[in-house]
């Protein structure tokens, strides 16, 4: 065989090797790690197609010492005890990315659709959360996300967890924050 046909065929081979890395680090988000070794893998594994049911739709992550919950269906990983002081959305924004949860940091303000992932429509009593949720401190009450107002930058979106209703209000006014960890869907800030 020519010499320029053995290299030709050691690039196709070298491409193909290429390729299977990709599909493998796509597949389960890490390369080379095994998708449950690491609670935060899932944050790159959205089922937004998928309901689960209340009872199993939510894991308590002993790796952030049970400070921390995966939303089994939205990937999510979201801080367990809810903070109860109201605060700008600037405000908001910066305690969430200075926060430690678990020993963990990464964490930041969720999207409008995150934040309304956590409301059920068919809850009557108590925060609009799933039946079974374990999150504590959640008051029935509005909670901003990070999503700007396109067209009103000085306002952002926020969930009202007592009706589970999303509008938006000027980001200079204190409402509560929430943190999740996890890839911040493109074009929410």
């Amino acid at each position: 065989m020519s010499m320029m046909r053995q290299s030709h065929n050691c690039m196709l081979r070298l491409g193909l090797l290429v390729l299977v890395g990709i599909t493998i680090v796509a597949s389960n988000g890490h390369a080379g790690s095994a998708p449950d070794s690491n609670p935060t893998a899932h944050s790159s594994e959205q089922n937004w197609g998928k309901k689960l049911p209340s009872a199993s739709r939510f894991t308590v992550l002993s790796l952030f010492e049970d400070a921390a919950v995966r939303d089994d269906e939205t990937g999510l990983v979201w801080e367990k005890t809810v903070e109860t002081t109201e605060m700008s959305w600037t405000d908001a924004r910066a305690v969430c990315a200075d926060k430690n949860v678990g020993g963990r940091k990464g964490w930041r303000l969720p999207s409008i659709s995150e934040l309304a992932s956590l409301v059920d429509p068919s809850t009557r009593s108590g925060p609009t959360l799933p039946a079974g949720h374990p999150f504590t401190n959640v008051l029935m009450d509005v909670y901003w996300s990070a999503t700007s107002v396109t067209d009103n930058p000085k306002n952002a979106w926020l969930v009202f967890f007592d009706t589970g209703k999303t509008t938006f209000a000027f980001k200079t006014i204190t409402f509560h924050v929430w943190c999740v960890r996890g890839t911040m869907p493109a074009g929410q800030y």
